[in-house]
């Protein structure tokens, strides 16, 4: 086993040991594994919670150490945690010159079969002249049958050990001492939430783990889950199109199911679909839409206000100049708070940044109405504050050094109680009601473990304000103390115990990358009325019987599933399915076996039987049916490949699932092959001899570009296509001697390959056998230019490119404008040109297209350049998805033209008036800075026709930059902060 660690590969040659059951050397004769540094022990074992930890030490005296002659020696038992353990040593080490000493599970022999414990534990040789100088190493590991001991086998040097001046050895007596800290191993497979916790988790649907941590919060707010139960829905209601019915049944189910619920429900009330679910969104802004979408549904019911009263709280913006007698103020509602991380070693040091003034001076002084230019201050105070006070730490923020952004994993601290009225209302404005205690208690803690670009979420939460924490991690919920959910949330570093104190090894620290980025607390004023009853009676009648049914529902098809190794689906597909598949979205191969009829058939029952239920099902009698097993081709394709055997027939149907198999067929899928007479009343097949070959015909027709299934034919393996001509003829309804051609549809896939059949050589020497596909059509006319696909072939290249887009004005993204049909292989010139031709423009390059994020469902941020790509195919491939949406826009100028000069978007505000425009700024990217302020100049209304402009850069709406006007404007990036402009007042 090798214990991995974030350590560097230089401190990992400093820290290298043996870290491995003595057993790996001493019995299995395995290679030593190098073990780096002691891990974090609560990061190692994260998963592992903590319930009812044990610890205790063992103090071991070993006399006459030196003159031992054995090679390997156990202490007395001693128990921890209920369990019995025992120190092993080897005095003259484990085929090292160490010596090796492990931890071992004195009862292992006698445990039951799957037996598993998990304990932290250090061992130690003890100086008995120094103490600082003892030799201690600590490790973690879980037990079982196969590895029931875990320790050092390089513990110490053998020569450090015996050297009496070194102090290990006094008397030659030997000082060891374990020290063991048990806890209770979760099994993944049989742990059981609601039984240890009374609560149940949340199913994550691919990335959704974000989501999990917000609804369990949510749900965890008595109050707020009440208010959810007493939004009006109704029975017709369905939950996939109602965002209050899908949080009903959710929370239903959360408070009586005995498993993990499922999510699906409610995300595809949000409106998303399967690509949603495996992107990672933004947990404040779902908590704002989710809030938002509830308050609106909310209004004109009992429960209206619900959200405002326990989220929502008030700040006051205010503006005050210093040597005039002159303040502006503004009233905002927050539902939570923004707190910054970085440079704020706790939340007070947060909330002092909220508040803390800014100076409006110099070149940022304050234009204060009939003052003019004035030096002020600026802040925020707080009005009130929410009985629920929701905190997202800013754990992400944009770093302009590296352009991309970062995660801010520092150490930041929140208390287990928070006073919102400290240093005399330092947070409060004048306004404030300082008759309400502002003094909260921690509710929950939502954690993110990993780095910007992804990672994992989950919550720990006091559902009752009690002193029991429970961390709900997807599916699994788990009871923890009050250390890991709130110091290890901290974030920060984490120093490695050292492996041999006192010899001046420099301790390794690493960075945690778990911690907090979102916490909730509750006022303890409105504790009581928050965290409220709630029972059955505040769930609606039809909620109830709806989630009986699905229970019921699921109970049946349990035990359908545990039933199902009883049964086989036999799937029967005729030429009626044929004939629906063939010619009109599909045109290669036969059917869609998802689409035939399905029979679910016991195993045991007769082929026989079976027939009288085709009979019933189909109104064939069971002396007329002759079923075909079908068989899977190299081409991917499945083809009827032979009858059934009367001897088969004469089987049971799991008897003959197996035959099914050997023809390389998962499924048992068959071909009814039905003979019709000329009163089309079903006739006895005719017998098939080795020498008949079942062939199925197609019929191309060039002027309704239309591909069809027209029947099948046996016809004799030694005979000529020439002679059935006729028949194909009649089939197809044309004049007996009507000149035809015959190809042979071969595969469609990644190639199309369809032949021609030479009509003067056998079925045989052609190489066709039964289940083969023969296209035909009227010989191609020698004046044919209408038509567009001549034959077989060029036809079902087309279909095989095929492709209709939705194009969609990018002023419009949700809305599909008009479709056109295409080809895949159409060139960039080809695409833009068809665009034009339908929106009626003459020039198709003042055509922009933008590609399709198949993940977000929005346009992509990058339009396609002006020949940037070969084809329509290219256009629509988002990594391995194909996206049939393409956006347009019409440019006032060709896009050639367009792609020499430079966008900026600029936010010009008035000096005098309380208004800001947005202006597009388009001029050649050698151009400068002040060159956009010059065009700027002549689309704005300035209050002096002699000002000056200045540019600046706006992030947060804090000033980072101030551009000079040399500076070229190619090197601007407005993506991710605001240019603005303003007046220069001198």
């Amino acid at each position: 086993m090798t214990v991995m660690t974030p350590a560097p590969i230089d401190q990992q040659q400093e820290d290298e040991e043996m870290l491995v059951p003595h057993t790996d050397l001493a019995e299995n004769n395995h290679q030593p594994m190098e073990v780096v540094a002691q891990p974090d022990a609560a990061n190692t074992v994260e998963s592992q919670p903590v319930e009812d930890p044990s610890t205790s030490r063992f103090t071991w005296k070993i006399e006459n150490f030196s003159r031992m002659n054995t090679k390997k020696l156990y202490s007395e038992i001693f128990v921890v945690g209920g369990y019995k353990w025992r120190v092993l040593i080897f005095p003259k080490g484990n085929n090292v010159d160490y010596l090796s000493m492990y931890l071992d599970v004195a009862d292992s022999a006698s445990l039951p079969y799957g037996w598993s414990r998990y304990a932290q534990f250090s061992l130690a040789v003890v100086n008995q002249i120094h103490n600082k100088y003892s030799v201690r190493k600590d490790t973690q590991h879980q037990f079982n049958a196969r590895e029931s001991d875990w320790g050092f086998t390089s513990f110490m040097p053998l020569g450090e050990l015996y050297d009496p001046s070194r102090g290990y050895l006094v008397n030659d007596t030997l000082v060891v001492e374990a020290e063991v800290l048990v806890r209770r191993i979760v099994d993944y497979w049989t742990y059981d939430s609601k039984k240890e916790t009374g609560y149940v988790g949340l199913k994550n649907q691919g990335a959704t783990c974000y989501m999990n941590s917000l609804l369990q919060t949510l749900y965890h707010i008595p109050y707020f889950r009440k208010a959810v139960y007493h939004m009006p829905t109704t029975e017709n209601d369905m939950p996939s199109g109602s965002i209050p019915l899908a949080l009903q049944s959710l929370f239903y189910k959360l408070q009586y199911s005995d498993t993990s619920v499922a999510t699906k429900e409610l995300t595809k009330s949000f409106g998303w679909d399967t690509y949603d679910s495996f992107m990672q969104h933004d947990v404040q802004e779902l908590n704002r839409v989710l809030c938002e979408k509830l308050e609106d549904k909310m209004k004109g019911t009992v429960v209206e206000g619900t959200i405002q009263k326990l989220f929502e709280g008030h700040h006051m913006n205010y503006i005050e100049c210093i040597n005039v007698d002159y303040k502006s103020t503004r009233k905002e509602s927050f539902y939570d708070l923004q707190l910054d991380v970085k440079g704020c070693p706790d939340v007070y040091a947060s909330f002092d940044k909220y508040v803390e003034v800014e100076r409006l001076e110099g070149d940022n002084k304050y234009h204060a109405e009939q003052y003019g230019l004035q030096d002020a201050k600026k802040g925020v105070l707080f009005i009130d504050f929410p009985p629920v006070l929701q905190l997202q730490l800013k754990r992400f923020e944009y770093d302009f050094m590296r352009d991309t952004m970062v995660k801010i994993n520092d150490r930041y601290e929140f208390p287990l109680q928070l006073d919102l009225d400290r240093e005399n209302g330092k947070y409060l404005s004048p306004d404030a009601d300082r008759n309400v205690r502002n003094l909260y208690t921690l509710h929950s803690v939502l954690v993110h473990s990993g780095g910007v670009h992804g990672g994992h979420y989950y919550a720990f939460i006091r559902p009752t304000l009690s002193e029991q924490w429970y961390k709900f991690d997807d599916e699994r919920v788990t009871k923890e103390d009050t250390k890991r959910a709130l110091e290890e949330q901290y974030g920060g570093e984490e120093e490695l115990p050292q492996t041999n104190p006192g010899f001046n090894n420099t301790p390794f620290k690493f960075t945690k990358y778990s911690n907090a980025y979102m916490l909730v607390y509750i006022r303890e004023a409105d504790k009581d009325k928050v965290i409220c009853n709630v029972d059955e009676k505040d769930i609606a009648e039809h909620l109830r019987e709806r989630l009986k049914k699905e229970q019921e529902e699921k109970e049946h098809k349990k035990k359908e599933k545990a039933e199902a190794h009883l049964y086989t689906i036999i799937k029967v597909a005729r030429d009626e399915d044929l004939a629906e598949q063939i010619g009109k979205d599909i045109y290669f191969d036969l059917v869609d076996h998802d689409k035939v009829r399905s029979f679910r058939v016991q195993k045991q029952t007769s082929f026989n039987l079976f027939k009288d239920e085709v009979a019933k099902e189909f109104g064939i009698p069971v002396q007329f049916q002759r079923f075909w097993l079908w068989a899977k081709r190299q081409n991917h394709t499945y083809r009827p490949n032979r009858p059934l055997t009367h001897m088969e027939e004469a089987q049971s149907v799991g008897q003959l699932r197996e035959v099914s198999n050997k023809v390389h067929n998962a499924e048992l899928k068959l071909f009814l092959e039905v003979e019709l007479g000329l009163d089309l009343r079903p006739i006895a097949p005719p017998d098939k001899t080795k020498d008949d070959i079942l062939l199925f015909f197609k019929l191309y027709d060039t002027e309704k570009e239309e591909l069809r299934y027209v029947g099948r034919l046996f016809v004799k393996a030694t005979g000529k296509p020439s002679e059935i001509l006729t028949r194909l003829n009649k089939m197809a309804g044309y004049d007996p001697d009507e000149e035809i051609g015959l190809y042979e549809e071969i595969k469609f896939e990644p190639n199309v390959m369809c032949e021609p059949i030479d009509k003067k050589v056998t079925f045989r020497a052609s190489q066709l056998e039964d289940g083969d596909i023969i296209c035909f059509q009227k010989a191609p006319a020698i004046d044919n230019e209408h038509v567009r696909y001549p034959d077989v072939p060029s036809y079902l290249e087309y279909v095989h490119n095929r492709q209709v887009v939705h194009f969609r004005s990018l002023e419009k993204p949700k809305e599909d404008d008009f479709c056109l049909e295409m080809s895949r292989l159409y060139t960039y010139d080809d695409v833009v040109e068809k665009v034009a031709q339908q929106l009626g423009l003459d020039d198709p390059s003042i055509i922009r297209l933008t590609p399709h994020n198949c993940y977000s469902q929005q346009p992509k941020p990058q339009p396609i350049k002006y020949r940037g790509v070969e084809h329509l195919s290219d256009m629509l491939v988002h990594y391995n998805q194909t996206s049939d949406i393409l956006y347009y826009e019409v440019l006032d100028i060709p896009l050639p033209e367009l792609q020499g000069l430079k966008t900026l978007k600029v936010a010009f505000h008035h000096a005098t008036k309380d208004e800001v425009v947005i202006h597009t700024i388009r001029l050649p990217k050698q151009s400068t800075v002040g060159d956009v302020l010059n065009d700027l100049k002549t689309k704005v209304e300035l209050s002096d026709p002699e000002a000056e402009l200045r540019l600046l850069e706006v992030f947060y709406h804090k000033i980072y930059k101030v551009f000079p006007p040399n500076e070229k404007i190619e090197s601007i990036n407005d993506q991710y902060w605001t240019l603005r402009a303003e007046e220069v007042v001198v």
